[in-house]
């Protein structure tokens, strides 16, 4: 009767190992945690990136650009890294094309008038 209650014991204890399912693991836990914050924060930002780099391709002369430091104006000439960005009259300033926040259209801009 020893014998047999160290039997079932045993067998009792490989059942409730085996109950606990995929997420009974010790390691899903983690994994789980990991696949989350993929999905939530490196594929989006990956996402803006690639629109970002797809912006600063496109862009051409006479395109309205915010910077990012905030600065508004106008692209005058565009090199393989850098472009000519007209601010005022006769101010021109060459900013780094990653530096580019925006693109705007010409309708949302609106020209001052002298008074």
């Amino acid at each position: 009767m020893n014998t047999s209650s160290f039997e079932n014991t045993l067998i009792l204890a490989q059942a409730a190992g085996q109950q606990g399912g995929i997420l009974g693991s010790p390691m899903m836990l983690p994994i789980l945690m990991i696949v989350v914050m993929y999905f939530i924060i490196f594929r989006p930002q990956q996402k803006r990136m690639k629109e970002h780099q797809a912006l600063i391709a496109a862009v051409k002369v006479g395109d309205h650009v915010i910077m990012e430091s905030g600065v508004h104006g106008i692209i005058t000439s565009v090199k393989d890294r850098t472009v000519m960005v007209k601010i005022a009259d006769n101010v021109k300033v060459e900013f780094e094309r990653s530096k580019i926040a925006a693109v705007t259209k010409k309708s949302d801009v609106v020209e001052a008038t002298p008074a």
